[in-house]
């Protein structure tokens, strides 16, 4: 819901340091990579209990994840770059729920579950239109230049990291934070059901 919103402020700053280092010779994929590695060791941090060091290396994941794309927009987009991009961010997003579940499975276990069930159900709603919509040629730069078309929703990327933050800041409140961005996945899933269902109907 907020990233359209988002990429407005972070994108041209994001697109400077693209450039920067396009010309420096530094691909989008290793940057996509970067990210990965970065957010996997957040997960491990929050595993053993430092949050903060977890929190740290979460907005550098994400940075990395922004910067990626704009290196790639000052040199070349490929194929290859847009599915791991893609699918490095969902290896991430599953990363740090499992992550704080396995730090306290006795608090967290139930709602990091249900957390990790409510993003398996919006990234499948999410994946498969944007199949449909490259099988019908449907395209869009409302969120941004994107190597696949996608409906947005309730809980999106910015919301997402949101949630992780305040997760990082009070982890004793990860159930009811998991619970709440949880209910938000399951709906913007419905939602996104219902909107593909109009869209595919009428095309």
């Amino acid at each position: 819901m907020l990233d359209r919103h988002a990429r407005k402020l972070i994108d041209p700053p994001l697109n400077v340091a693209g450039r920067g280092l396009a010309a420096m010779g530094i691909g989008a994929n290793t940057v996509t990579s970067a990210g990965l590695v970065l957010g996997l060791g957040a997960a491990l941090a929050i595993v053993y209990g430092h949050m903060l060091i977890g929190l740290a290396l979460i907005i550098a994941s994400r940075l990395a994840d922004g910067l990626d794309g704009a290196i790639a927009r000052a040199s070349k987009t490929t194929d290859l770059g847009g599915f791991l991009d893609i699918t490095f961010d969902f290896f991430f997003y599953a990363a740090v729920p499992l992550a704080f579940l396995i730090h306290d499975p006795q608090a967290n276990a139930l709602a990091g579950a249900v957390l990790l069930a409510s993003f398996y159900a919006s990234g499948t709603t999410f994946l498969a239109f944007a199949v449909m919509a490259e099988k019908r040629g449907m395209a869009t730069s409302s969120q941004g230049i994107k190597s696949l078309y996608y409906l947005g929703g309730l809980a999106e990327g910015t919301e997402t990291i949101a949630a992780f933050v305040l997760m990082c800041l009070w982890p004793a409140s990860f159930a009811m934070i998991a619970w709440v961005f949880a209910g938000l996945c399951f709906l913007s899933a419905a939602t996104r059901v219902i909107n593909v269902a109009y869209i595919l109907t009428r095309r």
